[in-house]
């Protein structure tokens, strides 16, 4: 296809959950500033967005969230006191994540779900399409899924969410939707959304993970939405409706990932991601796999 669309420039973190799976590391922290090796969890999520052109971040965020506001700010003190050291190095680093993009902040005052959340930022988007990205999936920067996506609702308009095959004994942890697959691989378009369905009711095996590219429909019809699922306001549901009615707001197309995610949401696969990404390091990964091995032989 050869239509364009509007360029998109904005991308939307909701990061207002509480990290009840967490406690009591998040009691005081939040769960988006746990370190995933030595950068917390967010930072991974805000480079990816800049990776794809997207520079202008918008963080939904809630009660006790002002250390992620402070992640993205200077540090004067820490700053001086790294120069007076004479440490390079680690002054670079502190000064990366203030440097990556212009961040916004916006409350949500009441939680309730994701398509709340998502509303608040529509003040700031305004008439354009934007992304949503959840901090509890982490791409790695090989796999450039957010920019294909980008890249596809350029070309057909509407919506575009990420897509990726889990056992059928595993969709019930996400939304699942029904497709129709297209003249690209990699792309299909969604017929229909549940939001966490049993297992015998889903419709597919492609479950919906924390990307999203939206049209700016979205609003008007979360706005409407009642609550659904844990009497949340699901975006599902919204998406559902995007889905059945192409005249609201463009269809709704899935790009259908094959590539590495890192799910920080639970604390097994919190350690499981630390630990890959550790491995991979160039400065850390030879001795930890080293380590690693010794370790799992010992406790074999």
């Amino acid at each position: 296809m050869t239509q364009s669309h509007p360029r998109i420039s904005k991308a939307v973190i909701p990061a207002a959950g509480l990290g009840t799976r967490f406690l009591p590391a998040t009691k005081a922290t939040p769960k988006e500033m746990l370190p995933v090796v030595d950068k917390p969890a967010i930072q991974y999520v805000v480079e990816e967005a800049v990776s794809a052109g997207l520079d202008d971040v918008l963080m939904i965020t809630g009660r006790n969230k002002r250390p992620l506001e402070d992640h993205f700010d200077r540090n004067y003190e820490l700053e001086s006191a790294l120069q007076k050291k004479g440490d390079a190095s680690r002054l670079a680093k502190v000064q990366e994540s203030s440097d990556l993009a212009t961040m916004h902040y916006v409350r949500q005052g009441d939680p309730r779900g994701l398509g709340h959340a998502v509303l608040c930022a529509a003040p700031h988007v305004g008439h354009e399409p934007f992304a949503v990205l959840l901090g509890d999936d982490l791409i790695d920067p090989r796999d450039p899924l957010l920019q294909r996506m980008v890249e596809v609702q350029e070309q057909r308009g509407g919506s575009v969410i990420a897509l990726m095959e889990v056992a059928p004994e595993q969709i019930h942890l996400y939304g699942s939707a029904a497709v129709e697959p297209t003249e690209d691989g990699d792309v299909v378009k969604v017929t229909g959304l549940v939001e966490k369905p049993d297992p015998t009711d889903a419709p597919s095996n492609y479950a919906v993970i924390g990307r999203y590219v939206l049209d700016p429909h979205i609003f008007d019809i979360l706005r409407k939405t009642e609550p659904g699922r844990g009497n949340e306001i699901q975006l599902t549901d919204a998406l559902q409706q995007l889905a059945e009615d192409e005249k609201v707001g463009g269809p709704v197309h899935g790009v259908v990932f094959k590539g590495r995610r890192y799910d920080t949401g639970d604390r097994g696969d919190y350690l499981r991601a630390i630990v890959r990404l550790a491995c991979e390091r160039e400065d850390l990964g030879p001795d930890f796999r080293a380590w690693l091995r010794s370790y799992v032989a010992e406790e074999m």
